[in-house]
């Protein structure tokens, strides 16, 4: 029988990429997509700062992948605090209400981008925000944490880092290389996220980078939790030297 995965955020640039690749798996999965405007008969309409909505769209889910939010690290904590951190709130305390058996959550590299550029962050380490949009993210990873924990709902928090088509070439800084992300690799990461045996440890953060050859995300974790293996690596891709970058390969 296909698990029943409740996708929020379901429109936007990593939920579309996600969506596509889970629908390639040969049904193993019954997708439902929200999102705040529903376009098509797969959608429904979910606006995550209404706990009641949230409730209601998480009956008879087996998994929430929460990506939903303000994506913006420049945005004003005012438009952050509803969303991010409130929504996400909402997220969780639905599922648990709702008896989702598993939150995956979208992290982001933010949460640790305060630590200097030459340090490589593992995730027993400090959260170390550099801008309010990695406070949300980190209190977010809290939220996972608690609930985990205290309510039995299973959770992975997944760091994603510079998610950038081949294409975007041009706006990539070398932070960026070393936690670039391919999106063939993240999805496959993400699907990891839903089958992972988390029976024993009911919580996890995870980096969602590729396999780059400089890595501003430790892999370790991802790998030994969830078996993650990513293929692509940015300098290759890119075929970037150490001091020099030329177009995609």
């Amino acid at each position: 029988m296909p698990k029943t995965i409740l996708i929020t955020g379901a429109r936007g640039r990593i939920g579309s990429a996600l969506v596509s690749h889970l629908d390639t798996l040969d049904e193993r999965y019954d997708l439902r997509l929200a999102d705040l405007d529903a376009v098509d008969k797969r959608e429904i309409e979910l606006d995550i700062t209404n706990l009641a909505a949230c409730r209601d769209a998480f009956k008879d889910v087996d998994t929430v992948i929460h990506l939903a939010g303000v994506p913006s690290p420049e945005a004003p904590f005012e438009a952050i605090l509803p969303v991010n951190i409130g929504g996400t709130y909402n997220v969780f305390r639905a599922a648990s209400d709702a008896g989702v058996s598993r939150v995956v959550f979208a992290s982001s590299a933010q949460a640790i981008e305060g630590y200097p550029l030459d340090v490589q962050v593992r995730t027993d380490m400090p959260v170390r925000p550099k801008n309010l949009y990695g406070v949300s993210k980190a209190c977010g990873e809290a939220f996972a944490a608690y609930f985990a924990y205290q309510e039995g709902v299973e959770a992975v928090a997944v760091r994603i880092g510079a998610f950038e088509q081949a294409s975007d070439w041009q706006r990539m800084s070398e932070r960026d290389l070393s936690a670039w992300v391919d999106p063939q690799d993240l999805c496959e990461l993400f699907v990891r996220c839903i089958e992972a045996d988390l029976r024993e440890e009911p919580f996890a953060i995870v980096h969602g980078i590729s396999d780059n050859r400089f890595k501003r995300l430790d892999l370790s974790d991802s790998r030994a939790r969830l078996g993650y293996e990513p293929k692509a690596d940015s300098f290759s891709v890119w075929r970037v030297g150490l001091y020099n970058a030329s177009e995609p390969a």
